[in-house]
């Protein structure tokens, strides 16, 4: 089993930038494939980025050019660099992860994670 605790959230102002992290603690091989998906009240979860194996990325249309995804396999943690943040952005964030030797691209389209955290709140006002 993999814990995988988030960090970082908070509320901005549209224009203003975050930085999320996730740290993965326990069977860290389960983290092989990584991502931010984020779900708003009434909305459905979508993956925002992803990171695969192969160390791959992909994003969201809405987030491109403005978010960042990356890890530190040394450290076990993955980040989330948001920029030029919009109303529109505003949900929960959650770190999910798994142990699947796969593209970003499936991810991304999936969001087929097995692990998952708890979430942290972004909030950007207008």
């Amino acid at each position: 089993q993999v814990r995988l605790v988030e960090s970082g959230g908070g509320s901005v102002q549209a224009g203003g930038s975050l930085r999320l992290s996730c740290v993965a603690s326990g069977d860290t091989y389960r983290t092989n494939s990584m991502g931010w998906v984020r779900q708003a009240p009434g909305k459905q979860r979508e993956v925002v980025a992803a990171i695969g194996s192969d160390d791959s990325t992909g994003y969201e249309d809405s987030v491109k050019g403005r978010f960042t995804i990356s890890r530190d396999k040394a450290e076990n943690t993955l980040y989330l660099e948001m920029n030029n943040l919009r109303p529109e952005d505003t949900a929960m964030y959650y770190c999910a992860a798994d142990e699947g030797r796969l593209k970003a691209a499936y991810f991304l389209v999936s969001g087929r994670f097995r692990s998952w955290g708890q979430g942290t709140q972004v909030t950007v006002s207008s």
